[in-house]
């Protein structure tokens, strides 16, 4: 590895692309939001997109700092110490949340994917599919490290590495197609990873492949989004407008605050469609910036990936950050119609407490990864 690479310091590189991704998402949530967002009550906490963001992004810095203070190695499945691994109770905890979710979960936007919480006058919604996705990645990463020398074994290790994943992605599919299949991406990737051999990778499509196309199949919304996709002469309502203010941003963008699709012609604009928001009011330049910073944040997030002499922390941190990768790649597809429209935020930047604090935590495992390698050098 070339020296200049090994006396980087990546934690603070990664701490502080995460937190300029961060302050970005809220100037433009609010942007967004703002225009649509009536008085702060309380009782009503949830309903404004606006307060939301302002009060999470400064909690999402915070957990992002705590996750950092907890050794990765406590995520680790230990010889005979699997029970002091805290992997088997983030997985439990999602698989339970998983099955409330299905019982018990509000339905919005025609499917039930969140969790009320009342604490007091306010109430936070909690979507259990989002801790479930990073629940997999980590107990991935334990199970690769801690087979590594079987995992090409395909009944004894890499069968048994597919159920947990099998499980959670059975729960989240039967409300949110687009996280199941991501969640499965993430485990086959996590799986290649640790070394499983490629036609490993075959055996389960037999059943993977009529399970997705029943999903979509039983699902009349995700029927229509894939033939407007494949038709372009079609194009959704949703992606018109989020072509349209893409188009309409230009190079530079009408100005901060001065974009018009916001006032109720683009659905999701401060979630899913936000990237399009940004591109009408700071133009492609502002665009290309952020696509910039999530490149950077790749690179330097592998590079304490690779510099980590322990095999678990490579996984670990590898998965974390492809994952993230991989949804901003998902994300900007979609708002530019390259991808037929889905729900995946944009990592950092779209409004949505639960994703945030979430992936500011995964972020923390980084950066604790990345401090004790730093600090072993």
């Amino acid at each position: 590895m070339p020296k200049l690479l090994q006396q980087i310091r990546t934690d603070r590189w990664i701490e502080s692309i995460v937190i300029l991704l961060m302050a970005i998402g809220t100037v433009f949530v609010y942007s967004a939001g703002a225009t649509v967002t009536g008085g702060y009550d309380l009782s009503r906490f949830y309903d404004s997109t606006v307060l939301k963001q302002l009060v999470f992004f400064p909690l999402a810095v915070g957990v992002m700092y705590l996750v950092s203070l907890i050794p990765y190695q406590w995520y680790r499945f230990e010889p005979g110490r699997a029970k002091q691994s805290l992997t088997p109770y983030l997985l439990g905890l999602s698989i339970i949340l998983l099955v409330a979710v299905l019982i018990w979960g509000v339905e919005r936007n025609y499917s039930k994917r969140w969790l009320d919480i009342a604490p007091g006058p306010a109430y936070v919604s909690f979507q259990p599919s989002e801790l479930a996705k990073w629940a997999v990645i980590i107990f991935l990463a334990a199970y690769a490290d801690r087979f590594a020398d079987s995992l090409h074994f395909f009944w004894k290790r890499f069968v048994p590495a597919c159920i947990v994943p099998a499980v959670v992605v059975g729960l989240i599919i039967i409300e949110d197609f687009g996280t199941a299949a991501f969640v499965a991406l993430m485990a086959f990737m996590m799986l290649w990873l640790g070394g499983a051999r490629w036609w490993h990778f075959l055996t389960p499509l037999p059943v993977l492949v009529p399970g997705f196309l029943a999903a979509i199949i039983t699902s009349p919304t995700r029927i229509n989004r894939i033939k407007d996709f494949l038709n372009p002469e079609s194009i959704p309502y949703q992606a018109r407008q989020s072509l349209i203010a893409i188009a309409t941003g230009g190079l530079w963008g009408k100005g901060l605050g001065r974009g018009v699709l916001k006032y109720g012609h683009l659905p999701e604009d401060t979630t899913d469609f936000i990237f399009a928001i940004i591109a009408e009011e700071m133009g492609f330049i502002a665009c290309i910036a952020i696509i910039v910073l999530f490149i950077l944040f790749a690179f330097f997030g592998l590079a304490a990936a690779w510099r980590c002499s322990d095999r678990f922390g490579r996984l670990l941190a590898a998965g974390i950050v492809l994952a993230i990768i991989c949804q901003a790649i998902i994300n900007i597809g979609v708002v530019t119609v390259v991808l037929p429209t889905k729900g995946i935020p944009l990592p950092f930047i779209s409004a949505g407490g639960t994703s945030m604090l979430l992936t500011s935590a995964a972020v923390g495992i980084i950066l604790n990864v990345a401090r004790q390698e730093q600090e072993t050098s």
